[in-house]
């Protein structure tokens, strides 16, 4: 059995993947936030942006952390259609999540289909990403922690989109941007301790891309436009301090009122028909 290491940088890799899972959980909180105040097509913008975010988030979060994930005794490769078929799927899985709670009648119902279909878009993206590992050796898993790893998925994607219905102060959805991040996180490394590798020595060439050549730049791309969105994000008003502009405005608008006679003039009351 090779050693596995998932930290080979150290605090580097696992903190930043956390930071880019807290980021795209909080804009997609405070995109969806946004989507339940709205209607029409800006309730269905919103929620694409959102749905947008949480899957680059997770799946950034993922690559950042696989950074730090090395094996010895073998290179590790990537291959490319796969690793963008989790990215796709990922945006698919998690957006239908996202529109089930955004357009669901029964608050209740979406909140569980909305939050299983999450976190089963969070797992297949992170059980995709293992499935594009190339290497010299044979990738196992431990049913175990698999499941266990399912469980955190659904529970924390459960627990994110109860947060966007419920939460709607700045700050309550920071917090909760922090705890799902913090569970995204979990789920990642628990899904990890699964993982064990059988090495076969080999000199062939690995197929594949290295992960310093194809996803480390995708996943840098990917951060940016995180924190592209985050900022027009952060700049659009929500829908109480658009309510409220509408209510000044009301209040500051000019008010119809009889012209003022003019100065020195006399007004007089038109006659009374004389009684007969």
């Amino acid at each position: 059995m090779g050693h596995l290491d998932h930290a080979a940088y150290g605090w580097l890799t696992p903190v930043l993947s956390y930071v880019m899972a807290c980021i795209g959980s909080a804009l997609g909180l405070r995109c969806t936030v946004q989507a339940l105040a709205a209607t029409g097509r800006s309730r269905r913008n919103w929620l694409l942006t959102g749905s947008s975010a949480i899957a680059t988030g997770i799946w950034t979060m993922h690559f950042v952390a696989m950074l730090g994930f090395s094996v010895t005794g073998t290179e590790i490769h990537y291959d490319v259609p796969l690793t963008l078929l989790s990215l796709i799927g990922a945006l698919l899985v998690v957006g239908a999540g996202v529109f089930a709670v955004g357009y669901g009648g029964n608050r209740g119902r979406a909140l569980v289909l909305g939050g299983l279909t999450t976190g089963l878009g969070v797992a297949s993206m992170h059980y995709l990403g293992m499935a594009a590992l190339r290497m010299h050796g044979r990738l196992s898993f431990d049913p175990l922690y698999v499941g266990l790893s399912l469980a955190i998925a659904v529970v924390a994607a459960t627990a994110a989109l109860w947060a966007a219905i419920n939460i709607k102060s700045p700050m309550a959805v920071a917090v909760a941007s922090l705890v799902m991040g913090a569970a995204v996180s979990s789920m990642h490394y628990t899904g990890m301790l699964a993982v064990s590798v059988r090495v076969i020595p080999s000199d062939a060439s690995l197929s594949g891309a290295p992960l310093m050549q194809f996803v480390f730049p995708l996943a840098v791309g990917l951060g940016s436009y995180l924190f592209i969105t985050s900022a027009f994000v952060s700049l659009s008003p929500s829908a109480d301090e658009r309510a409220a502009s509408a209510f000044a405005r009301s209040l500051g608008a000019p008010v119809a009122v009889p012209p003022a006679a003019p100065t020195g003039s006399v007004t007089s009351a038109p006659p009374v028909p004389a009684a007969r």
